[in-house]
This record gives structure tokens, C-alpha cells and sequence, in this order.
């Protein structure tokens, strides 16, 4: 980054074509913007692995709910078949006791044998109040884990669908504050619980300038109201350009230049003309190389801002 920046000062004492302050400004300006963009990127990373986990945490807890339920209704019949032996087993203990009564003065060693089988059914018969004992506890416990991890998966739903239904609230009202500019090169869409605002260069910007034309200037006013009441936002403001090259010894040299730059004075007349908090917004350039028709280069010339929802509510839950 040194050796550009002292083969780009070189240059511009040579051509004389800018004046050393602003060039100053200029390049202060790029280096704030490259370290805005490079710490964006790593929060952006960080959030997308955060979804991924919260996905992959939701599908365990699903599947474990399953397994819960499963295991609940396979005690349940285990259960109720060891009630229906515990029931013969004292219907027939009755029967023997009866047995013993009858056969009791009939002899001493006939007696004996009678005794003998009561204790063993007696033994049997205790074993089998445990083992029941036990599996109402293990039912119980069961049934508990159950309530609890299906409170948390509806917990989490609930916000899921809160969250859902907040970003398309607020589709709806950026749709609503840009109705005027449609036909203009303006677009909103909603994709993967996100809010993408694309407009195209023309109503932006002039040929090759970074300077935000009357028009475009308008509308991202109209957005910026619509957003700055939104605190639990992140909002990244991304530059693009077609694939004709741009050389040049001025500023903007180049299409990541010119897209970055861009995205930059788009930034500054959002926050200039509502109260947002800057924290939420990152400006970053894109250049040439995600166009969204190969076949359209003025489709490609645009300002995408991709709004999305702050995750750390759902995230503080699944840790917790």
C-alpha cells in the first residue's frame, strides 16, 4: 500500500493535475474507507457464521424434540404394559392367597409349597412395583425435558417469525417511501431475510463521477428517513461497475475506485440528511466483478444497499 501510494504521489507531482491538499484529502479519505470496508467484512463474516450456527443449532434442538417425543410415547406403552402385569400378577396372588386358606389344614407339607410360591409371586410382585416406580420417575423426567426443550424451540420460532415479519414491514415501507422512483432505475426486493435496495447508476450519478445528481439525491433522502427509526439494522452500501475499464491519473483511476467512492457519497447523503447512526452503515466497492446481466452494462452501473436484521437476540438465546 506504501509503494502505491508513492508511485501514485509521484505521479500526480508530475502531471500537476491535483492540488496537494485535496489529493491529501483524497487519499486520507481511500484509507478510511479501506479500513471501514476490511472491518464490515469481518463483522459480515462473523454474523454469516453466527446464522449458520444458529440454523445448525435450531435442526439439533428439532431432532432432539423428535427423539423426546418418541421416547415419551414408548415409556407411556411400557408403562401401561407393566400395569396390565402388575394387575394379573395381583389377581393371581389373590387367587393363591385364597388357595393357601383353603389347602392350609389340609397338611404341613402341602402347606409349605403353597408358602413357598406366595413368597417368590410376592418377591416378583415387589420387583415389578419397582421396575413400574422407576419408569414413572424416568416418565416424568421425560416428560419434563420434553415441555421444556419444546418452550424453547417455540421460543425460538416466535422470534424467527418476528424477525421475519419485521423485515417484511419494512420492505413494505421503503417500497412504499420510493414508489416514485420505480420506473427510474430503482428497485426493492426481499431475499433471504434480507432488504436489497438496487439503484442503477443513471439515477445516481453522471458518466464516470462520484457526485450524487439531484434526482438520486432524492431518493436516498426518502430511504434514509425510512431507516434512521431503525436501530437494530445493518446496512452495507455496496458500489458496481460495468467492465469498461477507467484509467486515469485523477481520481477516480480505476473502476474499484470509482465504485468505492460512490458507495462513500452515498453513504455521507444518508447520514447528512436523517439521524442514523453511522454504526450501522458500511461503504464498500465492488467493481466490475458482480454484475447481475452480462448482457446489460447499465444494469451493472448500480448502488446496491443491502439491509439486514441484527441476529444478537436470537444468537444470546441459543448461547444461553
Amino acid at each position: 500500500m506504501k509503494r502505491f501510494g508513492y508511485v501514485l504521489i509521484g505521479s500526480l507531482l508530475l502531471a500537476s493535475c491535483v492540488p496537494a491538499k485535496k489529493y491529501n484529502e483524497l487519499v486520507e479519505k481511500e484509507k478510511l474507507c479501506s479500513e471501514e470496508l476490511e472491518s464490515y467484512k469481518n463483522r459480515a463474516l462473523t454474523f454469516e457464521g453466527k446464522a449458520t450456527d444458529l440454523e445448525s443449532k435450531y435442526a439439533i434442538l428439532s431432532k432432539e424434540t423428535a427423539a423426546l417425543r418418541k421416547d415419551t410415547s414408548e415409556l407411556g406403552n411400557k408403562y401401561r404394559q407393566l400395569q396390565v402385569q402388575y394387575d394379573k400378577m395381583a389377581q393371581r396372588n389373590e387367587l393363591l392367597e385364597t388357595s393357601f386358606d383353603k389347602y392350609r389344614l389340609s397338611g404341613e407339607k402341602h402347606t409349605a409349597g403353597l408358602q413357598s410360591e406366595l413368597d417368590a409371586k410376592s418377591i416378583e410382585l415387589q420387583r415389578k412395583q419397582d421396575e413400574l416406580a422407576a419408569l414413572e420417575a424416568e416418565l416424568a423426567s421425560k416428560q419434563k425435558a420434553l415441555s421444556e426443550r419444546e418452550e424453547r424451540v417455540n421460543e425460538l420460532e416466535e422470534m424467527i417469525r418476528r424477525k421475519d415479519e419485521a423485515v417484511a414491514q419494512l420492505k413494505t415501507k421503503v417500497a412504499n417511501a420510493l414508489k416514485g422512483f420505480e420506473n427510474k432505475g430503482l428497485t426493492v426486493i426481499e431475499k433471504n431475510g434480507k432488504i436489497y435496495v438496487s439503484l442503477e447508476a443513471k439515477l445516481l450519478f453522471a458518466s464516470g463521477s462520484t457526485k450524487v445528481e439531484p434526482e438520486g439525491k432524492n431518493a436516498l433522502i426518502e430511504l434514509a428517513k425510512v431507516l434512521q427509526s431503525e436501530k437494530d439494522l445493518e446496512i452495507i452500501v455496496e458500489g458496481h461497475t460495468d467492465t469498461d475499464k477507467l484509467a486515469s491519473a485523477a481520481h477516480p483511476k480505476n473502476n474499484w475506485e470509482l465504485s468505492v467512492l460512490r458507495s462513500t457519497s452515498v453513504v455521507e447523503i444518508m447520514l447528512a440528511n436523517s439521524k442514523m447512526d453511522p454504526r450501522q452503515l458500511m461503504a464498500g466497492g465492488r467493481g466490475e466483478f458482480i454484475p447481475v446481466d452480462p448482457n446489460d452494462k447499465a444494469k451493472n452501473r448500480r448502488i446496491e444497499i443491502i439491509i439486514s436484521p441484527n441476529l444478537n437476540a436470537l444468537f444470546d438465546l441459543i448461547s444461553n
